[in-house]
């Protein structure tokens, strides 16, 4: 019993049956196999004779097989058609296969290959499963017939793909992008794709082909159809990176300057607010973010993070040595942690308190003023001096004071001083190492 496909086969080849007829008078080119009711050609005798060694010769001689393109090139169903598929990436896609019912004598026929309109062959249906825009690249009508049967359609496409981007490592991301040739109607066992020439060459050609590269490089195209690219980081490197590393310096070195000044806080500010502007002119050029951050987000926010700390440490240390002759003595714990221990510490000793001698004069004075009044004749410039005496020592206790209050307010200010820079030397610390592992796992995900 015959299958469906032969039936489909026999009655084609009955329809054209008195054109092939008709055309082997004039030029026998293929010899007929008689099958039920109708021809076609047979494995032995697909091949095609010219009557004259010129194209129209072959062209009348290949007009038989122009009329079997609706059913694949093969005599035998069962067997698969070999398609070839070769791409240079800058638009230029290459498809192979071999045309069972046609082949000639190139001496015969005086000619090796003919370019033939593409609507006289069969043609497979190759896709590129990613393809997410039409193909607005220009056609090509025509298609190359070798004298062995191959064909090559070779046509320019515009490929808007697909690809699953992991920009953990933005700007120095590098992506695999796949591309899937397949057809949609024909099974594995008809037709069989692969990849028609080295994966090298296919690179090599590529990139000679690629005179304007854009914001990607090409590094390779695997033997699974896999391309990968490299992003050029130069440009977010610029205007990105340099920009973040200038203020974030801008900002440490802001801790040289007075913390009683009220200029260090303005300026602070100044740069959080010029970072934020920054940022939001620049997140034009930033990716959309999808399972996971990129890098250059946490870098950037480290950043922002780093100068809020450094504007709020100055707001305390401001606060503090402002009002510090407002304040309580220093306690004791204080004194003992912050000015004997961390002032070592940031190489800030605590001022040595010098000695009271007035107060020892002070004594001897007034003794010797007591001591000359049981013998001293009471006169009436004794009596002044002795009134001089208590202003004096009135005088005295006052500026006492007054010394005592300056004294614990230097203590707050030099409290105030050592936290400054303990803070700014932990400030270096911490950005130090938090720059170091962000570029350490850059350089690790750059490279893996």
């Amino acid at each position: 019993m015959k299958s469906l496909t032969t039936a489909k086969i026999e009655q084609i080849y009955c329809q054209y049956h008195d054109i092939q007829r008709n055309i082997t008078k004039v030029a026998p080119s293929i010899s007929l196999a008689h099958c039920g009711n109708s021809h076609y050609p047979s494995a032995s005798t697909a091949e095609v004779n010219c009557s004259q060694p010129d194209q129209p010769s072959l062209l009348a001689a290949l007009s038989p097989a122009f009329d079997l393109r609706a059913i694949r090139p093969v005599e035998d169903q069962q067997t698969y058609t070999n398609i070839s598929v070769y791409f240079t990436l800058y638009g230029i896609l290459g498809v192979w296969w071999r045309n069972e019912f046609i082949s000639w004598d190139p001496e015969q026929c005086g000619i090796h290959s003919i370019s033939l309109p593409k609507e006289k062959f069969w043609v497979p249906d190759i896709v590129i499963n990613e393809f997410m825009e039409e193909n607005k690249a220009p056609s090509v009508p025509y298609v190359y017939l070798f004298n062995d049967g191959t064909v090559k359609d070779a046509f320019p496409v515009r490929v808007v793909s697909s690809c699953n981007l992991n920009i953990y490592t933005f700007p120095f991301d590098i992506q695999n992008c796949s591309l899937t040739f397949n057809s949609y109607i024909y099974y594995a066992t008809e037709i069989r794709v692969f990849l028609g020439r080295d994966t090298e060459i296919t690179t090599e050609l590529s990139k000679k082909v690629m005179t304007t590269m854009g914001e990607w490089e090409l590094l390779d195209i695997t033997a699974k159809k896999r391309i990968r690219v490299r992003r050029r980081s130069t440009m977010y490197v610029v205007n990105l990176l340099l920009p973040s590393c200038f203020l974030i310096t801008l900002d440490l070195f802001s801790f040289l300057l007075p913390p009683q000044s009220t200029d260090r806080s303005a300026f602070k500010m100044t740069l959080i607010l010029g970072y934020s502007v920054f940022l939001l002119i620049m997140n034009e050029l930033l990716p959309v973010t999808g399972n996971t951050i990129p890098l250059i987000n946490v870098f950037f926010s480290l950043c922002l993070a780093l100068m809020v700390a450094s504007l709020l440490e100055t707001i305390l240390i401001t606060n503090l040595l402002s009002n510090s002759s407002d304040f309580s003595p220093v306690p004791r714990w204080i004194r003992v942690l912050v000015l004997n221990f961390l002032g070592c510490l940031v190489c800030m000793p605590r001022k040595t308190e010098k000695p009271k001698d007035s107060e020892q004069r002070k004594n001897a004075v007034v003794t010797g003023f007591e001591s000359d009044e049981g013998s001293a004749e009471e006169d009436k410039a004794l009596h002044e001096l002795r009134s001089l005496s208590h202003i004096l020592q009135a005088i005295r206790s006052e500026v006492e004071q007054q010394q005592n209050g300056n004294q614990s307010s230097e203590e707050w200010v030099q409290v105030g001083f050592i936290i400054d820079r303990l803070l700014f030397g932990l400030y270096i610390i911490f950005i130090s190492v938090s720059f170091l592992t962000i570029i350490i796992v850059w350089v690790n995900s750059y490279y893996n």
